[in-house]
């Protein structure tokens, strides 16, 4: 049996290139998925983040592939349902030269052809000489590390081949001169357009990580209440392999992840490819395993990281989950939930049942429900957090229920009242996750490009 290395890795669609795979490692043992995948062509892009983009478009094929070395090499690997849709479909090429070839053929081909144009960029096939057939880019050139094999190379991008060899570089750049003397050019020939696309999805993370400079403004430092959601996911994975006590998994049918503690009795749940204004996060405490729920807690997709983090925080310590069922939500409890709050000047106003806390600036606010915090039974929100322009349209919510332990919503509270976090504008986020959300694109119908997808 393969020992179980510490290492996550998740693959996922590219949030920018339409066919481009990304991988998030995490773990204490992230260094032997990074050194699994460079050796299979991946690129690390930044710390712990590797890309595969591959100029003949195939990159969920091959990224299943590496995932499954990953697993037989006892590294956990978890494939989103967007690139799991990639990997699952089929399609062709439009006015493939070799209609001959079968699916495999033709991978087989535009395999040999990548590994040309890797053999090039990392300068092991060295391009002394270009032409342009009036067809497709012909070249002649000398591999490096096959005791200096001289080769004539047709074709470009997926098509690439090696279409003859030679004894000598004088023997290969004669025949070249010979046929394409009045075209031919010194040196390799200018990137194509799919060549261009693959650096830039391989070097986008460094972009993003780069030290900022004038197009690109420093983090604003705001209430934390307004700060980034950040990576809700990397938030989870991170806090998991960090305390061992929470178990992990799964269920790929409703695309939601499972952490359970230990004890049976707390669970959190995560719904990926959550909308923003929608629940992405449950917190549940039982009594026992086999009992209803205490109290439930829950945060929509946009909720602030820094938020987010309290709670983890507050749920890792290990105390404060349970409470006193039956027992009425009195006075004192919502004080001492609130009191941060009140402390911090936030506006407090009672009208009706509803009794609310707002910032300063009524960009967020904390609302108790007196009528609802009646009912011992129910899992109904009595408490709402919310953060935005307004309560009616909130950026971000967490509602809890009747018996939240007050110690918990005092630990949420507090920060609200007192700490900062960041802010960055990110110009084009909500474009590229448009990109990453959607099937890959298709491509036009012509020659040498691929063909659109089908069923």
């Amino acid at each position: 049996m393969t020992p179980a290395i510490d290492a996550h890795v998740r693959l996922d669609t590219h949030p920018t290139h339409p066919s481009a795979v990304q991988a998030v490692l995490t773990g204490t043992q992230a260094r032997v998925a990074l050194m699994a995948l460079e050796a299979a062509d991946w690129s690390v892009a930044a710390t712990n983040i590797m890309v595969l983009a591959r100029i003949d478009h195939e990159e969920p094929y091959w990224a299943d592939d590496a995932a499954k070395h990953l697993i037989a090499a006892g590294i956990t690997v978890e494939i989103t349902p967007r690139l799991q849709k990639a990997i699952n479909e089929e399609w062709t090429w439009a006015n493939y030269p070799m209609p001959w070839c079968t699916r495999s053929e033709i991978r087989e081909v535009s395999n040999q052809a990548q590994k040309n144009h890797d053999d090039i960029c990392h300068g092991q096939l060295l391009i002394h000489a270009h032409a342009h057939d009036g067809h497709t880019t012909v070249a002649v050139g000398t591999y490096l590390h096959r005791s200096g094999k001289f080769v004539y190379l047709h074709g470009e991008d997926h098509l690439r081949q090696v279409a003859d060899a030679f004894d000598s570089p004088a023997e290969a750049l004669m025949a070249f001169e010979s046929v394409h003397a009045a075209a031919m050019r010194p040196g390799p020939a200018p990137l194509t357009d799919t060549e261009r696309a693959a650096i830039e999805a391989r070097s986008v993370f460094d972009a993003t990580t780069a030290k900022s400079g004038p197009s690109r403004p420093e983090p604003e430092i705001v209430p934390v209440y307004l700060a980034d959601a950040g990576d809700h996911d990397a938030l989870l994975n991170t806090f998991l392999d960090a305390h061992g006590e929470f178990e992990k998994w799964r269920t790929w049918s409703d695309d939601t992840t499972h952490a359970i503690h230990e004890s049976q009795t707390l669970r959190i749940e995560r719904v990926h490819e959550t909308p923003a204004h929608e629940t992405a996060r449950t917190v549940a405490a039982n009594e026992t395993p086999v009992s209803d729920r205490m109290w439930v807690l829950t945060a929509t997709g946009a909720t602030a990281a820094p938020v987010l983090k309290d709670l983890l925080t507050h749920l890792a310590d290990g105390d404060g989950w349970d409470t006193v069922i039956g027992a009425p939500v009195d006075e004192k409890m919502v004080t001492t939930a609130t009191q941060p709050l009140s402390d911090a000047g936030w506006k407090h106003t009672v009208d009706g049942r509803w009794i609310r806390w707002a910032s300063p600036d009524g960009d967020a606010g904390v609302q108790f429900d007196a009528f609802t915090a009646q009912h011992p039974n129910q899992n109904l929100a009595t408490w709402t957090i919310w953060a935005g322009p307004g309560p009616d349209r909130p950026t971000w919510t967490i509602t809890a229920s009747p018996h939240t332990p007050s110690s918990l919503l005092t630990d949420l509270s507090e920060p609200l009242a007192h700490e900062t976090g960041t802010r960055q504008a990110q110009p084009g986020r909500e474009h590229q996750t448009r990109l990453a959300a959607r099937a890959p694109a298709t491509p036009a119908v012509t020659a040498g490009r691929p063909a659109s997808r089908s069923r």
